[in-house]
């Protein structure tokens, strides 16, 4: 398996071919086709194009990757030497959590990690909020992270300044377990490895990174990695939120695609934008993260609305006017028809009318 994962490394560097496309090869190969990736890298022009449905400027950026192998060959071996892991995504050590809630369109299909894997399958709780946040919010997430720690939850951290850090830190000092989704390659964290060597090899923290594994630490990959916080974690609370950045971004990303997620109900002379958060339909905590059932008015936002859709086409295909009809919305039926079309989740079935239905289950794949 170490040679093939020379090729999984490979994939993963094609240029423009995106997560969801590089999955669909990958399912495409294995599961359709009963091949290994090394065949996909073997083959030519005309069966890269008849047996894996890749269009010529997909062949071509393959092709370029070729070429570069003999780095991918010693990049592999390199990683396992210093005590790496690669984790594919058919392995089962692979976060079920994680495909679960990004589906193929969003789950990496590898990550690098080095420490305890189990992790990945364990319960896991999300503590986020703003890098310059507020001593009560700092408390906050000691407090959720105590309380993870009890109950054998493992706490997915950024290891960014502020919230992210204390979540970390309290798992440690609450002996707990963590993950640290690093926002850059695997191979630049040398110093966090010093840092947490106790910890990596009793087995509490495991790091993971989707990224090259030379790859620096930049502003973009910062933003990228907050997905994967999101994704791996079962349960997601906000200790703090401003009205824009990661933090704000990865909420409103989360409430449209259906999750759950627990804020910390602001005391009124905090100005942080978590009480905006509670209205636009995430789930209002106190303290100690417990459900806090208050009458607060609920932003009729267009999150709210694509959740309605989706649950509408979950159960039948349906047009604009219909979809329009259930929810009540006094919308023109050319507006429903475009949000609809900008909807990811939602496919078009040409017939006249137009009608909707939320793409095909993509756990139905056997990849997911």
């Amino acid at each position: 398996m170490s040679e093939e994962l020379i090729y999984w490394i490979a994939l993963s560097q094609v240029k423009n071919l995106g997560i969801e496309k590089i999955n669909k090869v990958i399912v495409k190969v294995i599961h359709e086709q009963k091949e290994l990736l090394s065949d996909l890298f073997h083959s030519n022009d005309l069966d890269l194009k008849r047996k894996y449905d890749l269009s010529e400027k997909e062949i071509f950026e393959i092709n370029e990757v070729k070429k570069e192998l003999p780095k991918y060959s010693f990049l592999t071996e390199d990683l396992l030497a210093q005590g790496y892991e690669v984790i594919t995504i058919d392995s089962p050590k692979y976060s079920k959590t994680l495909k679960q809630n990004l589906k193929m369109k969003s789950s990496p299909p590898i990550v690098y990690v080095k420490g305890n894997t189990q992790l990945l399958q364990e319960n896991s709780i999300a503590i986020v909020g703003s890098r310059d946040a507020e001593e009560i919010s700092l408390k906050f997430a000691d407090n959720i992270a105590k309380n993870a720690s009890k109950n054998f939850k493992v706490i997915v951290s950024g290891f960014a300044k502020g919230i992210d850090k204390q979540a970390l830190d309290s798992a440690i000092k609450h002996i707990g377990q963590s993950i640290i989704v690093l926002p850059q390659g695997i191979m630049t964290f040398s110093s966090g490895f010093n840092k947490y060597y106790k910890e990596i090899q009793s087995g509490d923290v495991l790091v993971l990174s989707t990224f090259f594994p030379k790859a620096p630490w930049s502003a973009q990959l910062a933003m990228a990695r907050n997905p994967i916080i999101y994704g791996l974690a079962k349960e997601i609370y906000v200790a703090q939120s401003s009205d824009k950045g990661g933090t704000w971004a990865g909420v409103i990303d989360g409430l449209r695609k259906g999750r759950e997620i627990f804020v910390r109900l602001p005391n009124p002379n905090e100005s942080n934008a978590n009480s905006l958060l509670i209205q636009k339909g995430a789930t209002p905590v106190d303290f100690d993260g417990n459900i806090l059932t208050i009458e607060i008015e609920k932003d009729n936002n267009l999150a709210s609305i694509e959740r309605s859709i989706l649950e509408l086409l979950k159960k039948s295909e349906l047009s604009s006017a219909e979809i329009k009809k259930y929810l009540k919305l006094d919308w023109s039926t050319n507006k429903m028809t475009s949000f609809l079309k900008n909807m990811s989740d939602v496919q078009t079935i040409n017939s006249k009318p137009l009608k909707f239905i939320v793409k095909a289950d993509l756990e139905q794949n056997t990849l997911f």
